[in-house]
């Protein structure tokens, strides 16, 4: 699928307002979210937010305390039922797992409008430290011109919690906005050379963010990780 064709699909980059104020009462009210260099976004032209993720609500926390509208990449298999219909409607973006181009097209139509997408590059949710990342964030970065905000997030799963699992209530979050950076393929430099590239740097920059954030905060991250251990016993 072309970009053009995805983005007749895709909301205009301003998104549906009500989907911000529902992410806000869930950070704020339900959760207790510090907030760390929002002024870091960029408030116009296209960017990515490239996110660590270690639980269920990762998505809706950090739209609901971004400093402008953000449409979110979610794993298809979360567009079902009324959690769908809710997705759907707040303009995030279903992404095939086994593939992700009609994600990618839509992510960049996003973009090529000006407005903001929110990736998680380790793909599913697990530790968080951000040891490995898919290059999707970085694929949208480098074609959309966009700048890139790396992400921290902390809190939403501990040690020995499902992936899927609410936090409890009034439990303490972070949140916290690294500095902008841009991507750029480099002359002479092959395509997948480039993406290579930019994907390690996204992921470099990511990781030292939440790193800095851990000792900063004293919120840890999860020592387990649920995805992985269950991979390694099937």
């Amino acid at each position: 699928m072309s970009p053009a064709a995805s983005a007749d699909r895709v909301p205009s980059p301003a998104g549906p307002a009500w989907s911000r104020w529902v992410g806000r009462f869930l950070a704020r009210v339900v959760w207790a979210t510090q907030v760390i260099g929002a002024e870091n976004v960029p408030v116009d032209g296209p960017v990515v937010l490239a996110a660590n993720h270690t639980g269920f609500v990762d998505g809706p926390v950090v739209l609901g305390v971004a400093p402008r509208p953000l449409h979110v990449l979610v794993k298809e298999e979360m567009f079902v039922g009324p959690v769908g219909w809710v997705l759907r409607a707040a303009g995030q973006i279903p992404v095939d797992r086994a593939g992700g181009r009609r994600a990618l097209a839509t992510g960049l139509a996003v973009l090529r409008r000006g407005g903001a997408v929110g990736v998680f590059p380790e793909g599913n949710r697990g530790r968080g430290d951000a040891t490995s990342a898919r290059a999707g964030a970085a694929w949208l970065a480098l074609t959309g011109h966009a700048r890139v905000v790396p992400v921290a997030v902390l809190g939403t799963r501990r040690t020995g919690e499902g992936v899927n699992r609410l936090p409890g209530l009034r439990r303490r979050l972070v949140v916290r906005f690294g500095e902008p950076f841009e991507v750029e393929r480099a002359p002479g430099t092959s395509g997948k050379q480039a993406l290579e590239d930019a994907n390690e740097r996204i992921r470099t920059a990511l990781a030292a963010l939440v790193a800095d954030t851990v000792a900063r905060t004293g919120v840890a991250l999860p020592l387990d990780d649920p995805n992985r251990e269950r991979r390694a016993a099937a």
